[in-house]
């Protein structure tokens, strides 16, 4: 776990220009690299169990400087796309990949950040994931 680093990337984000194809940055701060579906349960639910210590603990310090996190609850996010609302990036790909999101709206940059741990696809890798936007959460 290097917090330190994330907090690193997660600033450096939120001045970085965005890419030309897509409106925000979308990063992996910590992967479980090889453990996928299939696994062992129990390894899999101590690597979440990890992450989300690692996000709680980016937020804590996050918190000192921005303020209070809210939550935004993905599932809801993902069942208004599934219901063929349009939802901007990357909310969209945020809700498909995990069911909480951490935000922040950083003052004078006119940038949101989210913090959240893809875990929802048991076939997938568990990652703590951080994304920088310019777009509202919905």
């Amino acid at each position: 776990m290097d917090i330190a680093r994330h907090i690193t990337l997660i600033d450096e984000l939120c001045f970085r220009p965005f890419p030309a194809e897509h409106g925000h940055h979308l990063v992996v701060l910590s992967g479980s690299h090889g453990l996928r579906g299939g696994g062992d349960p129990a390894e899999r639910a101590a690597t979440v169990d990890q992450y989300e210590k690692e996000r709680d603990a980016v937020d804590a310090r996050l918190t000192e400087r921005w303020g209070e996190s809210e939550i935004l609850n993905l599932l809801t996010v993902l069942l208004r796309t599934e219901r063929a609302e349009e939802i901007p990036e990357p909310w969209t790909e945020l809700s498909a990949r995990a069911r909480l999101a951490y935000l922040w709206e950083v003052a004078g940059t006119g940038r949101w950040v989210a913090l959240a741990v893809a875990d929802r696809d048991a076939t997938d890798e568990v990652q703590l994931l951080a994304a920088v936007t310019e777009e509202a959460p919905p």
